[in-house]
């Protein structure tokens, strides 16, 4: 059963026992998200609404993690590579609820990632606001990352415009895995000044980001606030919605920090230790 939030004019719906996801938004009279499954998504529990994702963000490469000596197979959910994290499509126990906010937890399965740890997320509803906090605390030395995936519904007739401050992109292998360089973004690539979509097919992980990006209806703008230790941000573009997913790592960052790359976001938590984000839109 989701849970309702209401401020103002503005609503909300959280839908814990769907990876405790921001199943709903209310906003200038009107949803602004994804929120049901896409008919004939490969992934439902991937293609709506807005989710954490957590312990890792993006794809980690053939599901394999080799770290301090632990070698492990994660499940494989879209196709030979584990995708998004380990919560997005399990429940998760609701902690404190009112009308206008809600706190969660989740145990991280040792047989989705075998380090464990414990994720919490509140998320605030105010009148033109959302604000969305999120926690990982590790039960054993754990590698780390946090982030969000939202989908923003785009209607039929309309455009969207889209910006994200970020100079430079990763270099991504035709199954979306990166190699560790970066490039100046150009061209489609470049969304610092707001551009339209248009017809943009992205599908891309901006580097070194700085808040805010912004999503712009005709009706509404969307500021996406957000900064250190989230610093990267994937933006999806497929036909009918856009995703702008601020993170705190590079997609499959842990091989790539062990191969020397500068620059992932790649944490370690100790036993006890913490990492913590925080996202607010803002319309």
């Amino acid at each position: 059963m989701t849970v309702r939030l209401s401020a103002g004019s503005d609503s909300a719906q959280v839908d814990p026992s769907a990876g405790g996801r921001l199943a709903s938004l209310v906003a200038g009279g009107r949803e602004r998200l994804v929120d049901r499954p896409q008919p004939g998504a490969t992934l439902p529990a991937i293609s709506w609404g807005s989710f954490l994702m957590a312990p890792w963000v993006g794809r980690i490469a053939e599901g394999r993690v080799a770290w301090r000596g632990c070698a492990a197979q994660l499940p494989c959910n879209e196709g030979r590579h584990a995708l998004h994290g380990a919560l997005l499509d399990v429940p998760w126990q609701v902690e404190r609820r009112d009308d206008t906010s809600i706190e969660l937890s989740c145990q991280v399965s040792p047989e989705r990632w075998p380090f464990g740890g414990r994720a919490w997320q509140r998320l605030t509803l105010r009148p033109g606001s959302l604000r969305c906090e999120a926690t990982l605390t590790a039960g054993q030395p754990t590698p780390a990352a946090l982030g969000w995936h939202p989908w923003f519904r785009r209607g039929p007739d309309e455009d969207l415009e889209v910006t994200v401050h970020a100079d430079r992109r990763l270099e991504l292998d035709a199954e979306m895995i990166p190699s560790g360089v970066s490039l100046p973004v150009t061209g489609i690539y470049d969304l610092r000044a707001g551009p339209v979509l248009g017809l943009r097919r992205l599908d891309d992980v901006y580097v070194d980001a700085g808040g805010p990006a912004t999503v712009r209806w005709p009706d509404l703008e969307l500021q996406i606030d957000f900064e250190a230790p989230l610093s990267s941000v994937v933006v999806f573009s497929p036909p009918g919605s856009v995703c702008v997913e601020p993170a705190t790592a590079w997609p499959d960052a842990l091989r790539l920090s062990a191969a020397g790359v500068p620059g992932t976001g790649q944490v370690v938590l100790e036993s006890g230790e913490t990492l913590a984000a925080t996202m607010t839109w803002r319309w």
